[in-house]
């Protein structure tokens, strides 16, 4: 037997348990796990600044998302302290009814079972997705990728010792550390002890994944995230969104990729837009009709309109209203999280029921699509798809329902 194999053995048995352990006993396992990150935080801070040292050829991007400190641990840790103050979705009794013949029925929540998790870089979101599959009853299984492996052994070794010392079991938490494409391939396969399979980064691995994974995958999704500027909208605001939504975060799935504008007010917009995007050092793109106004922004392709940069990069197309902009999204963009600045509550409202995304904002920045900011507690990551789960993945979607039928001795007919 592999090690993929026995790891994911044991996460089904301690699957078991933990679908029946109390709300007590999982919150007291989550504050011993926000303890021992505390105690343990130079171990981890040492682990990862090995894993920096291993990564210094890697693009920007990656290593902004690898790199821990002394705020994101201690972040990490009180991540665990809120969840355990979150409601348990496990046995909320979601609707009940009664029949003719006298059963009564309850639709409740229960565990998903064992939860493989396959992902890029960000150690902070393994201990964030660990801190939702336990309140929810579940074990998870993490495959993080090679560049955060020191990073991820010292934060699965100090919650897999809090777990045991709690009384829960430590095999409820699982490393794979097989970081090659074999070992991910392996774990895709695993459908006789894994649930479901949930990835999280590029375009690529979520393609990979879905394509080859024979256990059911909840898909998250790469961020194309546009902001349409309509006509007659407050151009200070839309500058302000802008700006926040591209440069807060530039090298995460809710940062702004592509801005679309309305032609009778991109004269008014631009120009001042380009200068502040230019002075935060952002390369700015832009279409044919664009570029007459910005002549020195860079060429922009078709192809670029599918692109998530995750950089500071950003890409402008003018368009003739809210119709052309919606069409444009729900071609180019990915259904993650796409904005309308306007004035207009008819135009709105168009938007707000047509673009085909997870999260759709009017007046607002695209960062906010983010399960702790959103009141989730956290996030496994950001659901682009449509069934079972859509937009932040949290407590209650990482359960499932099962329907409890009590009767009086009721036979069919």
């Amino acid at each position: 037997m592999g090690d993929v194999e026995e790891k994911c053995m044991k996460a089904k048995a301690a699957s078991e348990i933990m679908k029946n352990a109390a709300t007590s006993e999982k919150n007291r396992a989550l504050l011993a796990i926000a303890k021992a990150l505390r105690a343990h935080s130079s171990a981890i801070l040492a682990a990862n600044k090995a894993d920096l040292a291993a990564s210094a050829s890697l693009p920007l991007s990656v290593r902004k998302r690898l790199e821990l400190n002394e705020k994101q641990l201690a972040s990490m840790a009180s991540g665990f302290e809120l969840i355990a103050k979150f409601p348990d979705p496990v046995g909320q009794v979601m609707k009940k009814w009664k029949l003719k013949n006298g059963l009564r029925i309850s639709r409740v929540r229960v565990p998903l079972g064992v939860i493989a998790f396959i992902y890029e870089s960000r150690p902070n979101v393994t201990a964030e997705a660990s801190s939702l599959a336990l309140k929810s009853g579940n074990a998870i299984v993490l495959r993080g990728g090679k560049e955060a492996i020191n990073s991820n052994r010292a934060l699965v070794r100090t919650m897999q010792s809090a777990l045991a010392a709690s009384g829960l079991p430590a095999d409820a938490v699982q490393l794979i550390e097989d970081t090659t494409h074999e070992g991910a391939a392996q774990l895709m396969q695993m459908r006789q002890y894994v649930d479901v399979l949930i990835p999280r980064g590029g375009a690529g691995l979520i393609r990979a994944v879905v394509e080859n994974a024979k256990i059911p995958v909840i898909e998250t999704g790469a961020g194309n995230c546009h902001v349409y500027v309509d006509e007659g909208a407050d151009l200070k605001m839309a500058e302000c969104i802008i700006l926040n939504a591209k440069l807060t975060s530039p090298y995460v799935c809710n940062a702004l990729e592509h801005v679309l504008v309305n032609e009778k007010v991109a004269a008014k917009l631009l120009p001042s837009l380009y200068d502040k995007l230019l002075k935060a050092g952002v390369e700015v793109r832009g279409c044919d009709r664009t570029r007459r106004i910005l002549e020195k922004a860079r060429p922009m392709n078709e192809g670029e309109l599918y692109q998530e940069y995750l950089d500071l990069i950003i890409g402008i197309k003018l368009v003739g209203d809210v119709r052309q902009a919606i069409d444009h999204i729900n071609r180019y963009g990915t259904h993650h999280s796409d904005t309308i600045v306007t004035k207009n509550k008819k135009n709105a409202a168009l938007f707000a029921s047509q673009v085909d995304s997870c999260c759709v904002y009017v007046n607002a920045s695209t960062r906010f699509t983010d399960g702790y900011t959103m009141g989730f507690g956290g996030e496994v990551g950001i659901s682009t798809q449509r069934l079972h789960a859509r937009g932040p993945i949290g407590l209650e979607e990482l359960t499932t329902t099962k329907l409890v039928i009590e009767g009086t001795g009721q036979v069919r007919e």
